[in-house]
């Protein structure tokens, strides 16, 4: 055990999954990377400058999408750009300290995005099926605090995970079978010992994030239901329009978040691993300002009176 311990204190950095070692290539997922960042960068950017901006917008489904906006400008933040930097100076290294900080990051953002989702089906849930009740069960106080509750359970999430998984002793090596410091790579590296530990906190953490899928999926039964009761055809496009983006990204979120942590070892492959960690950590938060955009005139509105 003495020994686990002082190889586990002895590292003093990780090495990352290389995608290439050709440096024309590398070169190539830096531009790729870089492309794909830029446009998270200036989707969320005008979506949160012009929700804040537009008087019209302040209402609860753009504070809580305004706040989904911070929340995946975070997330990108916290993997992609050392990414980059590993691509354009050809190496695979990150410190202790960097490793500790990019796991308490994107396991913070990750989660309370989560958890914000969560509470955006709740937001469509009273506007389509209590529209009478909407202004007193979502009135600006009680938007403040649903939001830093999302926030603060994520902040939560990231400090036992983080904690748990860097007081663990490790005695694999320092190699990552990933282009970021993943959790469950650095498990890889640990000592058996100390699997049963980690291994309730998962079982936990898998409870509550199937009770809020749960509360999603039940939220929107009753949506539909009560959307299907609409009479004219042109209320029941309206309100399908205002959830479409919300489920859309939902689904995105849990299919690829579950694949990637619940697929069975026997298809699992580190190019498969990476393919799906770039389909969950580096597209959505390009993607979903575009989904959320699209269906959206009164944003869409917005945001081009702010560019024009």
């Amino acid at each position: 055990q003495r020994q686990q311990m002082s190889n586990s204190s002895s590292i003093t950095r990780f090495l990352l999954l290389a995608f290439t070692d050709t440096r024309e290539l590398q070169f190539l997922f830096f531009c790729l990377f870089l492309g794909i960042s830029l446009a998270a960068l200036l989707r969320n950017g005008l979506i949160i400058t012009a929700i804040a901006c537009d008087h019209h917008l302040h209402i609860s489904m753009y504070f809580f999408l305004l706040n989904l906006s911070l929340l995946e400008l975070g997330s990108i933040s916290s993997t992609v750009p050392k990414a980059m930097a590993n691509f354009l100076w050809g190496t695979r290294a990150i410190s202790y300290s960097g490793c500790v900080a990019q796991v308490f990051m994107f396991a913070f953002f990750i989660s309370a995005e989560y958890a914000l989702l969560t509470v955006m089906s709740y937001d469509r849930y009273i506007a389509i099926c209590k529209p009478l009740h909407y202004g007193t069960l979502l009135g600006s106080r009680a938007c403040v605090h649903m939001a830093a509750a999302a926030w603060g359970a994520g902040f939560l999430f990231a400090v036992v995970h983080t904690t748990n998984t860097f007081s663990l002793p490790l005695c694999q090596g320092n190699a990552l079978d990933q282009f970021f410091c993943e959790i469950p790579q650095i498990l890889k590296l640990s000592c058996s010992d100390a699997e049963l530990w980690e291994f309730g906190l998962l079982v936990i953490t898998v409870l509550v994030g199937s009770g809020c899928f749960v509360f999603i999926v039940v939220s929107y039964v009753q949506i539909f239901r009560a959307v299907l009761r609409i009479p004219s055809e042109q209320g029941r496009h309206k309100a399908f329009s205002t959830c479409l983006p919300h489920l859309t990204v939902v689904s995105l979120y849990v299919s690829t978040a579950m694949f990637a942590d619940l697929k069975p070892p026997s298809v699992s492959s580190p190019s498969l691993d990476l393919v799906v960690a770039v389909l969950y950590v580096v597209v959505p938060p390009a993607a979903n300002p575009l989904i959320y955009s699209l269906r959206n005139q009164q944003l869409k509105d917005a945001v081009w009176k702010l560019i024009s």
